[in-house]
């Protein structure tokens, strides 16, 4: 789940005492988002993971999704391998290209057109760094000759791709060791995921990628109408746009309502929402919105 904004700017304590809440209520990961400046607003996705990592003792962080391409590899990788120092194990990576704001891309002096292909040159060079080869990689926007970034990472770091097209799945495929899905159905989710199996084998990947995921915007309080004043205005605030344009696929109500929500899958909504804990998580998610 997804801390409250502005979690971090309370202060340590209030901060600590919130995850503390998370890892005792059962959740198996906290998330958080990346954004250089989305309408001007962001906040870097891996200094916010090893803030969280760093305010509690075992909870996993799951990054989602980490905006790769507007960033150069070999930085990234640095990044990376010092987190997996200071949390061995405790980084889950979720890449995508973004793209809601176009605006944020160019600031970053990144031509909107090239996302793709600069994530896979991406990809490709930060996961050779982290499995600590020497890497020489001359491609169309990176130019390396025998970069080194040591130590690896002991424990390897799952990097998921996201993104809602064909060609995101695929370079999951290719580059991903899964899929991260949003906005999807779970007849989509299936089709996702076989594809990608599909573009593994393809690409002679000895096996196919399976670490998938999906994130779902989630409203939980003692009614629907109420869970849905909650969820409803923060997800317009944020991508400046309806909550229509997105409510078929964000269940809102009780946590049974969640749970039974049409096509709601235990694999794809955490059992969590069944359990004793159902007033936390409700605490967690409306002050999160």
């Amino acid at each position: 789940m997804f801390p409250p904004p502005g979690l971090l700017n309370q202060g340590r304590n209030a901060a600590m005492e919130y995850l503390t809440q998370v890892g005792d209520a059962g959740i198996d990961y906290v998330c958080c988002g990346d954004h250089v400046s989305f309408f001007g607003l962001g906040f870097d996705g891996l200094v916010q993971a090893t803030a969280l990592a760093m305010l509690h003792p075992m909870l996993p962080v799951h990054l989602g999704v980490y905006l790769l391409p507007l960033r150069h590899p070999v930085l990234v990788a640095r990044q990376l391998a010092d987190f997996a120092g200071l949390a061995p194990g405790r980084l889950v990576l979720g890449v995508g290209v973004g793209g809601e704001d176009r605006h944020e891309v160019s600031v970053c002096g990144v031509d909107p057109a090239t996302r793709g292909r600069r994530m896979d040159e991406c990809l490709a060079i930060v996961r050779q760094l982290l499995d600590g080869n020497a890497v020489s990689y001359h491609g169309a926007f990176f130019d390396l000759d025998e970069a080194v970034v040591a130590p690896a990472p002991a424990v390897p770091i799952p990097i998921i791709v996201g993104g809602r097209s064909d060609t995101a799945v695929r370079r999951a495929g290719r580059l991903g060791d899964g899929w991260l899905g949003i906005w999807n159905s779970p007849a989509r989710f299936a089709a996702a995921t076989a594809l990608a199996a599909d573009e593994a084998a393809r690409t002679g990947r000895p096996s196919p990628p399976s670490r998938h995921a999906m994130q779902v915007w989630c409203g939980l309080a003692d009614s629907k109408q109420t869970a849905r004043a909650c969820v409803a205005p923060v997800m317009e605030a944020f991508y400046q746009l309806p909550f229509e344009r997105f409510e078929r696929y964000c269940p809102y109500g009780t946590a049974d309502d969640v749970a039974e929500f049409p096509g709601a899958r235990h694999d794809i909504l955490n059992e969590t929402v069944h359990r004793d804990v159902g007033a936390a998580i409700t605490d967690f998610v409306l002050t999160a919105g």
